[in-house]
């Protein structure tokens, strides 16, 4: 590979640490080709890149960004990298339920939102809630009291209502 190649790649993956939420940092040791292109559908369905580059050209994209000096040690033996940028959290989901499935690929190491995280915390990550479901969350709890207030105020108009009625009646009697 060339000289001019390596940097291209460098200054890809540099370009895709800066821009992701969350970065897997597993091993496809012992993977099959037909399980890594299902791992990889499953993957872009989701909108996550999955990139498998050399050692040395990712710890040199690493090194060009701060933060990361605790991913530098795990990068040893065959490593694959997955870019999660809406979602932090999904890239777990979807590796968590290809390992359950085929007892395979490893997590060495991964990062949410800049905190690093030891690839023994896969089931813990894999299990937090979409950042959809944490949004229609609050957005249910803010919109609750809201509700009930209008329902109060709602309660107030028709029991006044009841009562001018019945004081009209009681009068007309």
């Amino acid at each position: 590979m060339k000289r001019s190649e390596k940097e291209q790649i460098i200054a890809d993956v540099k370009e895709m640490i800066e821009k992701a939420k969350g970065m897997y940092f597993a091993d496809f040791t012992g993977i099959t080709v037909e399980h890594i292109t299902e791992l990889r559908r499953e993957f872009r369905k989701s909108n996550i890149d999955y990139r498998v580059v050399k050692n040395t050209l990712v710890r040199k994209a690493l090194e060009s960004v701060t933060g990361y000096d605790q991913v530098i040690p795990k990068l040893v033996g065959h490593t694959g990298i997955a870019f999660g940028y809406e979602d932090p959290a999904a890239p777990a989901k979807i590796i968590k339920k290809f390992r359950d499935k085929h007892n395979k690929l490893a997590l060495k190491v991964c990062v949410l939102e800049n905190q690093v995280f030891d690839g023994t915390h896969l089931d813990e990550i894999a299990k937090l809630p979409s950042r959809n479901d944490l949004i229609a969350g609050i957005i249910g709890s803010i919109q609750s009291p809201i509700s009930s207030v209008v329902g109060a105020i709602n309660a107030l108009a028709r029991d006044l209502v009841t009562i001018i009625d019945a004081i009209e009646k009681k009068k007309a009697a």
